[in-house]
């Protein structure tokens, strides 16, 4: 016991300056994540009846599994996200893969892929919102064969991209994977970067070929980058707010439908039942992705 209170007196001794500057932080973080979480908690537990508020009850997450706008995003939610996180980590690995090749003007590539990041979300949502108009926008114009660099006609009509569900839905995953691509491509490339060149070359010289490099090599030890990747990026997609408002505003997903709770409905309270339910979402979605990334690792280290 003593022993373990002279470690612990040492590290803060030696620590000391580095746990001064953090302190005021945590206690700034983790303070307010539990004060809304309380907030958000004690809401959505709250029924609000004509003698007095009823706490703890369930009558809010009742009603809103009897709401067909809630199950209609709940489900809207759930393919924004299997579709967006896999595209996302697709295309970042793919672009990561690119330039992590030697080449000449590699600098200015990389530059020009990590651009989407400096545009704000807002004003790429509104630029794709311009250009999947209708009847008037340039996809449909392009499409239809109006403009001289693209002469053929490909279709006869001008789809109504934000009056179906379906393409709203995937014109928002569209805007949200081309504008958060560069972190994926980033995170990946860190952890490309990380491999050492001589298991490549150990493999070389053992008659290896490159799927079989990929597999064995690089894919096992690009796991904790994919998995931190997978984890960030799953829970961005979840929550993701300015694309689906903007561009599918009458298919609401989970987020934009506490927006509309509280506003429209005029209803704080299903507006945090919600908001619990996206958590209780995320939370289970991370440890899935954690244990099924686990499992992966494993299997492709038995191969």
């Amino acid at each position: 016991m003593f022993k373990k209170i002279k470690i612990l007196s040492y590290f803060f001794k030696k620590n000391l300056f580095a746990i001064l500057i953090l302190t005021p932080a945590v206690i700034y973080l983790v303070g307010f994540l539990l004060i809304i979480l309380f907030k958000v908690v004690e809401l959505s537990l709250t029924h609000i009846t004509p003698k007095a508020p009823l706490f703890p009850s369930v009558y809010n997450f009742i009603e809103l599994s009897k709401n067909p706008e809630f199950k209609e995003a709940f489900f809207r939610t759930i393919l924004f996200t299997f579709i967006g996180t896999p595209l996302e980590l697709l295309i970042g690995m793919v672009a990561a893969f690119l330039l992590a090749r030697e080449f000449i003007a590699r600098g200015i590539i990389r530059s020009l892929f990590i651009l989407p990041l400096a545009i704000p979300s807002i004003v790429t949502a509104i630029i794709l919102y311009i250009m999947f108009d209708y009847p008037g926008g340039h996809i449909n114009n392009i499409l239809m064969g109006n403009h001289s660099f693209f002469p053929f006609k490909v279709i006869s009509y001008p789809i109504n991209w934000r009056g179906s569900g379906f393409f709203a839905i995937l014109v928002s995953i569209f805007g949200k994977v081309w504008r958060d691509m560069p972190i994926s491509m980033l995170i990946i490339l860190a952890g490309l970067q990380s491999i050492e060149k001589d298991q490549y070359e150990a493999a070389q010289t053992m008659g290896a070929g490159a799927m079989q490099t990929f597999i064995k090599i690089t894919l096992p030890l690009l796991t904790p980058a994919i998995s931190t990747l997978l984890i960030l990026r799953s829970i961005e997609m979840w929550k993701e707010f300015i694309f689906p408002f903007i561009l599918a505003g009458s298919y609401p997903l989970l987020a934009t439908l506490i927006e509309r709770a509280y506003h429209e409905w005029r209803d704080p309270y299903e507006a945090s039942t919600i908001a619990l339910i996206l958590l209780v979402l995320i939370i289970i979605s991370t440890i899935l992705i954690f244990y099924l990334l686990k499992w992966l690792k494993k299997r492709l280290v038995k191969i």
